[in-house]
């Protein structure tokens, strides 16, 4: 590497929406999403300031959560992510919970799967030559047993991607309220989310001309009713 060389990571970080119950009480889909992005991440510095803005204006808000945010929290969020989406892109796996085979709704199956399919599309579709190495942050997994299943995906998935142009990658677990990396995620996740699910595009008319994929899985597979 010439010494002249700036370093170029390709930043994805990870937000998904649904639960991991495919009984009748169970959310209808389940989505992953991905943001994928390079520095400088313009939107930390203007997400910084509407934080403060927000306090001196008598709100106490620790850091930016869709489902949790006022709605004028979110109009003010969504914003300036619309403003910052030429310089980030967004995918999605949908999942329709009905469709999926009963062999493989096992969260140490499932999730691997699904999460692979959409790290490997993000990877094809980016020359991974142009970067020094790929940085995937997720929000902190507290259940043992989901993080394997995340770990397990981003190996099986990422490893002999960049082992084939020999660069490094690294997984990192953070709390999302010290990323605003993830709290965009979680934003663009969540106006997907609730598309799919609630059939209220308000927030994704927002973010939509910043999504390059959103793949209903499922979409030509035979259906597995309750």
């Amino acid at each position: 590497m010439s010494k002249d060389r700036v370093d170029h990571y390709l930043y994805i970080f990870l937000d998904e929406g649904g639960n991991f119950d495919f009984s009748r009480n169970g959310t209808s889909h389940f989505t992953i999403t991905s943001i994928t992005v390079t520095r400088p991440f313009n939107f930390d510095t203007s997400l910084g300031f509407l934080k403060y803005d927000l306090i001196e204006g008598g709100l106490d808000i620790e850091y930016f959560h869709a489902s949790e945010d006022k709605q004028k929290v979110r109009d003010l969020a969504f914003k300036i992510i619309g403003e910052n989406l030429p310089n980030l892109q967004i995918d999605t796996i949908v999942v329709d919970k009905r469709k999926t085979n009963p062999n493989v709704r096992d969260i140490a199956r499932f999730y691997p799967k699904m999460l692979g399919y959409l790290l490997q599309y993000v990877c094809e579709e980016r020359n991974l030559k142009d970067y020094t190495g790929i940085i995937v942050i997720t929000d902190i997994i507290p259940v043992e047993r989901k993080r394997r299943a995340v770990e397990k995906a981003i190996k099986t998935t990422l490893a002999p991607i960049m082992k084939a142009t020999k660069k490094p990658y690294q997984l990192l677990h953070h709390d999302s309220k010290s990323s605003f990396g993830l709290q965009v995620a979680d934003y663009c996740n969540w106006a997907i989310y609730r598309k799919w699910t609630r059939g209220d595009e308000r927030s994704y008319e927002l973010v939509k001309d910043g999504i390059r994929s959103e793949f209903d899985i499922f979409k030509t597979e035979s259906t597995y009713y309750y």
